[in-house]
């Protein structure tokens, strides 16, 4: 008797799926991630099994920039190079994520924690005059 367990992505089907240093994956299981992202299916075929499992999931994955052969792993983000160079994933991969964000250290009016967060929270929330309109009060 063989026996198939979920994996991370299945197991946050209908849910959300969190994933800390995305630059360190293999290969072979980043391109389940993009299968999973880009299908809502996770491909198994492993002792004769052969199955499509569901993973409709949102994917939240965090990593630090990947740099250039001279700089360090978590080296600093380089403004001049692409989000493509300064992330190392492939372009396929990296535009099946809806929302992006970088935190750039050394610019002008650093930003707190708290900052962040409201600035990612608001990004992603419906506008306040479309929920208002939503809600059926005036805006």
């Amino acid at each position: 008797d063989f026996v198939l367990e979920a994996g991370a992505l299945v197991l946050a089907d209908g849910g959300v799926c969190c994933i800390d240093e995305f630059s360190t994956i293999r290969s072979h299981d980043r391109a389940a991630v993009h299968e999973a992202m880009e299908q809502q299916t996770v491909s198994v075929a492993k002792a004769g099994l052969v199955c499509r499992l569901r993973s409709q999931c949102s994917v939240i994955a965090a990593q630090n920039c990947k740099g250039g052969a001279s700089r360090g792993r978590g080296a600093s983000y380089d403004r001049g190079a692409s989000l493509v160079v300064n992330s190392g994933l492939p372009p396929p991969l990296l535009s099946r994520f809806d929302l992006v964000v970088v935190f750039a250290g050394g610019g002008k009016g650093a930003a707190t924690e708290q900052d962040k967060a409201d600035f990612i929270i608001s990004a992603t929330s419906p506008s306040k005059s479309k929920r208002s309109a939503a809600e059926g009060a005036p805006p």
